[in-house]
C-alpha cells in the first residue's frame, strides 16, 4: 500500500512538473539564441511594456540594455506605458525610464504614431508586446502605426513574435468599415483575427493596409502551434492590461467587451472576474441563466450569480446575473455571447432592451469596436442575434483564406 501511495505521489509530481515545462521559445528567446545578430551596429528603439519578458521573466528592456552588442537608445510606450504604470485610457507622457535612464516616448498621448523627431536617432524599431488576439485591444494599432512611421522615415521594423492566447484558428467578426476606422479598430481585419502579432504585421505590410510599407522582419517563435492556448505553451502570463490578469482573460475579453463599451451592465470589470459575467440590479439570475442555457450555445454554460462590484458599473450594489463558463474554447462562439445576452435581456425585460436605454453618447464607441454601425442598427430592430449573425460573419472565411498566406506556424 505504501509503495502504491508513493507511486501516486511521484506520478502527481511528475505531472505537475510537466505542466510547468515551457514548450516554446518566444521571439526574444530566439533573438538571444542568435546573439542579437540582427541588431548589431544599429541604434535600437524598443516598443514594449511589462509583457515583454523572456522565459525567466526578465524584461526585454533590460536584456537589450545589458547586451554588449546592442545599442538601445530609446523606449516607446503604448497604452498603459512601458512599465505598465498608466491606467486604461489615460494618456502616457514622455519621460525618462528610471531603471535605464533612456528616453521614453509616448505612443498613447499627444500622438499615437511615432514622429520624425522621435525616430531621428534610431535605425530600427523593435516591437515586443504580448497581445490578446482581439482587434479592439490597442497594442496592434500601436504596432501598425509604428510600422507606418518606420516606413515613412526609412527605419527597419522588427517584431519579436509571441503567441496569440486565443490560438491561431478562431476568426470572428466583420472587417472594419471605413467610417469605423479608429484606434480601437485601426485596420480592416475581423474582431478575432487568429494571427500572432508577427503574422499580423506581415499581413498589414503585404496587403498594403497601411499608408506605407516598411522593411519588416519577424523573429519567429519556436514550438508554437495554432491549436495551442496560452496555458499549453507553459509560459508565465504577465497581465497585458489591469483587467487581463490571467491568460484566460484574453479568451473572455471578446465575450463581453463590445457590450461593455455601453456601460449598461456589469461585465465583471470592477469585480474579480473581468469580462466573464453579465449582471445588473434588475436582472433575475436564475431566469437569465435558464434562458441562455436553453439556447444550447456550443461549448458554453451560464451559471446564475450574485455579487457586489468593488468599482465601476454597479459599484457597491447587489447585482444578479450570469457567469459565463467556457467549456470548450474551440467550439464556443466567443463574440456571439454578448449579443445573445442582449437578446435574452430584451426577451425577459422588454422595457430594458439595451439600445433603448443605454447611454446614446456611447453608441459611437460601440460601433467603432464592432467595426460597423450595421451591427447596432440591425440588432436594434428586433433585439435578435439572428438578424445580425450573417453580417457579423460575412467576411470571416475570406479573411481566413487570405491570412493563410502569412502563417508562420502550423
Amino acid at each position: 500500500m505504501k509503495k502504491y501511495i508513493l507511486l501516486c505521489v511521484l506520478c502527481f509530481l511528475c505531472g505537475a512538473s510537466q505542466a510547468q515545462k515551457i514548450r516554446i521559445k518566444t521571439g526574444i528567446e530566439v533573438l538571444k539564441d542568435h546573439n542579437f545578430k540582427c541588431l548589431e551596429g544599429k541604434r535600437v528603439g524598443l516598443i514594449t511594456n511589462p509583457t515583454g519578458v523572456d522565459n525567466q521573466m526578465k524584461s526585454t528592456i533590460d536584456i537589450l540594455h545589458e547586451a554588449p552588442n546592442v545599442n538601445l537608445v530609446a523606449l516607446f510606450g503604448p497604452e498603459h506605458g512601458v512599465r505598465g504604470d498608466v491606467h486604461a485610457g489615460d494618456h502616457v507622457t514622455d519621460i525618462k525610464d528610471a531603471t535605464t535612464g533612456l528616453p521614453v516616448y509616448s505612443l498613447y498621448g499627444k500622438t499615437r504614431k511615432a514622429t520624425p523627431e522621435m525616430l531621428k536617432d534610431i535605425d530600427v524599431l523593435v516591437y515586443d508586446i504580448q497581445d490578446i488576439g482581439c482587434r479592439s485591444f490597442t497594442y496592434i494599432s500601436t504596432m501598425g502605426l509604428a510600422m507606418e512611421a518606420a516606413a515613412e522615415n526609412g527605419k527597419e521594423f522588427i517584431v519579436l513574435d509571441r503567441p496569440n492566447p486565443v490560438g491561431g484558428l478562431k476568426i470572428e467578426g466583420n472587417l472594419v468599415e471605413d467610417d469605423c476606422i479608429s484606434f480601437v479598430s485601426q485596420f480592416k481585419i475581423p474582431y478575432l483575427y487568429g494571427l500572432t502579432c508577427g503574422e499580423l504585421a506581415l499581413m498589414l505590410n503585404g496587403e498594403k493596409m497601411m499608408a506605407a510599407q516598411c522593411n519588416l522582419h519577424v523573429v519567429k517563435m519556436k514550438g508554437w502551434k495554432r491549436k495551442m492556448d496560452y496555458v499549453q505553451t507553459g509560459l508565465q502570463w504577465v497581465p497585458s492590461s489591469p483587467h487581463i490578469p490571467h491568460p484566460h482573460s484574453a479568451i473572455f475579453y471578446p465575450v463581453s467587451g463590445i457590450l461593455g463599451e455601453l456601460g449598461y451592465m456589469s461585465i465583471g470589470v470592477g469585480y474579480t472576474i473581468p469580462f466573464q459575467m453579465f449582471a445588473a440590479q434588475w436582472v433575475e439570475a436564475e431566469k437569465l441563466a435558464g434562458n441562455l442555457n436553453a439556447l444550447n450555445v456550443p461549448g458554453v454554460v451560464f451559471r446564475p450569480m450574485y455579487l457586489k462590484p468593488f468599482y465601476s458599473v454597479g459599484k457597491g450594489e447587489l447585482l444578479q446575473g450570469v457567469q459565463v463558463h467556457i467549456m470548450d474554447v474551440q467550439k464556443a462562439p466567443l463574440s456571439d455571447i454578448q449579443f445573445l445576452v442582449m437578446q435574452e435581456i430584451a426577451a425577459l425585460y422588454p422595457d430594458r432592451a439595451v439600445f433603448e436605454h443605454a447611454d446614446k453618447g456611447r453608441f459611437r464607441m460601440f460601433d467603432m469596436v464592432s467595426g460597423s454601425e450595421e451591427i447596432r442598427k440591425r440588432f436594434s430592430q428586433r433585439n435578435r442575434w439572428e438578424d445580425v449573425r450573417d453580417y457579423w460573419y460575412k467576411d470571416a472565411e475570406d479573411f481566413r483564406r487570405l491570412s493563410k498566406k502569412y502563417y508562420l506556424y502550423k
